[in-house]
């Protein structure tokens, strides 16, 4: 009975060895993540062992700010002389005509409204030999109005009539505009001699009907 009593722990010993252990199966199941923990462990130390320099190589150098070019500023127009004296008006350059016709004597017919100023030249029958106006002359707006456009408008018209051999005119001045007094100024600071200035505005002797007052 002794001897049959052995055998059988001798048996329940084997078997609980074959068995395995609740911490033998914990031990087997950290170890596969361990495995894995392993194998990476060497790049982590790539990784941490690399130098801080290297990354600071590695990225692209910041580009340099470009210089702002400087913007060439056009040159400022020149001042315009708004004195009528004789002695500041600049004379244009004359130049004959091709088909020059050797007038002398002529008109000179200023046109002087509220909004534009005209200039026109002709022979003693009528015929034009000069013309200008405030707007062939590059003024725009309520600028055409102004003395100092009517003063450019007849030099322009002068110049195109001395091109002609124009010397002395008689004006004629038409219109309640800014410009009537500076025209003639201009045509006499142009060295043309005025032989007689005459207004011929058209006065209405109660013939039509004015139109109705401006309602500002």
């Amino acid at each position: 009975m002794a001897e049959l009593k052995k055998t059988t722990k001798f048996n329940a010993e084997t078997s609980k060895a074959k068995k395995p252990t609740k911490a033998s199966k914990g031990e087997v199941a950290l170890a596969a993540p361990g495995t894995a923990v392993g194998a990476l462990a060497p790049a982590e130390a790539v990784s941490e062992s690399t130098p801080v320099g290297a990354e600071a190589v590695a990225k692209p150098a910041k580009k340099p700010a470009r210089s702002k070019e400087v913007e060439a500023t056009p040159a400022a127009p020149p001042p315009e002389s708004l004195s009528l004296s004789a002695d500041e008006i600049e004379k244009p350059k004359i130049v004959k005509a091709k088909g020059s016709k050797n007038i002398h004597t002529g008109i000179a017919h200023v046109l002087s409204t509220f909004n534009n100023t005209i200039v026109t030249i002709t022979d003693m029958n009528g015929n034009v030999i000069g013309w200008s106006s405030a707007g062939k002359v590059g003024f725009k707006g309520s600028r055409k109005s102004t003395a100092y456009a009517a003063q450019m408008v007849a030099q322009d018209a002068s110049r195109q009539a001395m091109g002609h051999g124009l010397k002395e005119v008689e004006v004629l001045v038409k219109g309640p505009g800014a410009g009537r007094e500076s025209a003639v100024r201009a045509l006499q600071a142009i060295g043309l001699d005025l032989t007689v200035i005459r207004d011929v505005t058209p006065v209405p002797h109660n013939g039509c009907r004015p139109p109705k007052q401006r309602r500002v």
